[in-house]
């Protein structure tokens, strides 16, 4: 995950978390990302601080990445602007995404290390198929996808990672 500090074409200053650059860059394009204060989607990265490692005990050891302060607006938004830091076809996208990963999760059976190991007899005929879920290695996963195993990953979602 990386955070940027974002500017929209008004000045406003906001940040938002992306998987990755080029996460920031599809979302950007397609204009799913927002002005928190004034909604608008043309947004650019501002300046930003480069990591570094604090001394104290707060954060010994930890990377900081701060973010310049940045004004507040002159006039606060009125009580009818919606503040958002994700579009709401976005906000719609990890709705469903959740929503098929808890039907799955829900109706299938979690074989956590083994997914492999039970995916591949289940393939092979030596074990009744059923709904498994667990953990692959990158290793595995291509292993199995190489062999004709049929799978697929359960999406991630942003809120799993916090």
């Amino acid at each position: 995950m990386i955070r940027y500090a974002l500017r929209c074409e008004r000045g406003h200053g906001f940040e938002s978390w992306f998987a990755d650059s080029s996460a920031y860059e599809g979302q950007r394009k397609r204009k799913l990302i927002e002005c928190p204060n004034c909604g608008s989607s043309k947004v650019e990265k501002a300046v930003m601080a480069p990591a570094l490692k604090r001394g104290d005990k707060r954060g010994s050891g930890a990377l900081r990445n701060e973010a310049p302060q940045t004004p507040a607006p002159e006039t606060p938004p009125d009580d009818n602007t919606p503040i958002a830091m994700v579009s709401a076809q976005e906000r719609e996208l990890r709705t469903k995404l959740k929503e098929l990963r808890d039907h799955l999760v829900k109706n299938a059976d979690y074989v956590g290390p083994r997914f492999p190991e039970e995916a591949r007899k289940m393939h092979h005929g030596e074990i009744d198929r059923r709904s498994i879920y667990g953990e692959a290695s990158v290793e595995e996963a291509k292993s199995l996808a190489e062999d004709g195993v049929e799978f697929h990953p359960l999406p991630i979602l942003p809120e799993d990672r916090n």
